[in-house]
């Protein structure tokens, strides 16, 4: 079966169509057109052996002309008495005649002589020639006497009523389906992270419409749920750094000391497990699609290669523009690659942006992941004993955003083993 509703709608319009059609078909052919032909063919039978009895009959009558007149008078046939030569070869039968055998069964049964026929070709005319005792009677009889000629109009009304009603049936289903794909497309763009189609509007059947404005109306929730959990977030952070703020300038007019230091740093620490959990918490939603240069970020962190005294290599195939939300994105790949410079001497990234998907694989040779502790590292504020994301600074959000990023875009990020001997990562994006 297709894949896509479309086809899917087509073939069950057409197929009880073709199948009902093929089973009329069968019928008639089998019941009226066999039947009409085998009725007309036993008639044409019967009359050329009236013919043959009246001349075996009377066999004194010169030239046979009164049996001639009746048969082209009376019965529509046009005869010929011939000389007694041998009947001509047997003709390649045809592969689909139906007056050829039943008009040949009928004369073998009712006349049972030696006979020749020819059915083969557009002619309107059938001759037939039967061998007698001293002569040859030539028959020429219409086709339309012995075979129902008509059948065909019968099935090029079929079939041209056919074409006629699925002409008119292909676009009404299009338009059925149309309004199906734009929700599709509009809940993929929502999806992504980018902005709802502007024509996008519930058309279509009454389900296609309660579907349509169920999904505009759970992504005014998603969106207003955002707002209010961003302006949420805004006011805690005002609050908390004016605290924190307080607290620096009270152990600034306290003096320098043991005890201050300690408690200076643990501010420090807290100033910057806030900026992360807002960092986290925010997501860059609010930021609308646009184009990214790939190549140029690529640049970037080449420079910062230098300054960290670190080496990259870089690799880009296909375009080197992507259609991303720019600042999250850009803090996506500076996430994964900003851990490989801190833990690898070696970083090497390739890029892959094919059939509408951005794949990018950062490898380096660092000291890497357990395998079992992969899916722990994105949890929020998740740190390894002994592993490379854990420093004096880091607050174990960084692989935690970058996901939270990835997916937001529609795509998703995976850790697993680097040919360089330490980690590889492999983020898979549309674009």
């Amino acid at each position: 079966m297709p894949k896509r509703l479309y086809a899917r709608s087509l073939i069950i319009v057409i197929a009880p169509m073709i199948l009902l059609q093929s089973v009329i078909a069968f019928m008639f052919m089998e019941r009226h057109w066999q039947t009409v032909t085998l009725r007309l063919s036993q008639a044409v039978t019967r009359d050329i052996a009236a013919i043959i009895e009246m001349i075996e009959t009377y066999p004194h009558d010169p030239g046979y002309s009164d049996v001639i007149r009746i048969a082209q008078d009376r019965l529509s046939l046009k005869i010929d008495i011939m000389p007694p030569d041998p009947l001509p070869a047997p003709g390649p039968k045809p592969f689909f005649s139906i007056l050829d055998q039943i008009l040949s069964s009928e004369i073998t049964k009712q006349i049972n002589r030696p006979f020749w026929l020819d059915t083969v070709g557009n002619s309107n005319i059938v001759e037939i020639r039967i061998q007698l005792e001293d002569k040859v009677l030539r028959v020429f009889a219409r086709r339309s006497q012995a075979y129902a000629s008509n059948t065909h109009i019968f099935l090029l009304w079929m079939v041209g009523t056919s074409l006629v009603l699925l002409m008119i049936a292909v676009p009404f289903l299009r338009n059925q389906i149309r309004p199906i794909m734009k929700l599709a497309e509009a809940a993929e763009s929502f999806g992504k992270g980018r902005q709802m189609p502007r024509d996008f509007r519930p058309r279509g059947a009454e389900e296609v419409r309660r579907a349509g404005v169920a999904f505009i109306q759970m992504r005014e929730r998603i969106e207003r749920q955002i707002e209010q959990r961003t302006a949420m977030l805004t006011g805690v952070s005002h609050d908390l750094r004016t605290i924190l703020t307080r607290f620096k300038l009270q152990l600034a007019l306290a003096g320098q000391n043991e005890d201050t230091k300690a408690l200076d740093q643990d501010i420090d620490d807290m100033q910057s497990m806030l900026e992360g959990y807002l960092a986290f918490a925010r997501g860059e939603t609010s930021e609308d699609a646009g184009r990214f240069d790939l190549r140029a970020f690529f640049d970037k962190l080449g420079d910062e290669a230098k300054l960290r005294k670190r080496t990259i290599k870089t690799s880009l195939t296909g375009r080197p523009e992507v259609h991303v939300r720019p600042n999250a994105f850009s803090r996506l790949l500076s996430n994964i690659v900003g851990n490989a410079f801190r833990y690898a001497e070696n970083v090497e990234v390739d890029a892959v942006h094919m059939r509408g998907w951005l794949t990018v694989t950062i490898d380096d040779d660092g000291p890497g992941i357990p395998a079992e502790k992969r899916e722990e590292v994105f949890k929020p504020f998740f740190r390894l004993d002994e592993a490379r994301n854990l420093d004096s600074t880091g607050t174990g959000l960084g692989l935690a955003i970058a996901r939270d990023i990835a997916r937001s875009h529609g795509g998703d990020i995976s850790l697993e083993d680097s040919p360089m001997g330490g980690l590889r990562a492999v983020i898979k994006v549309p674009a």
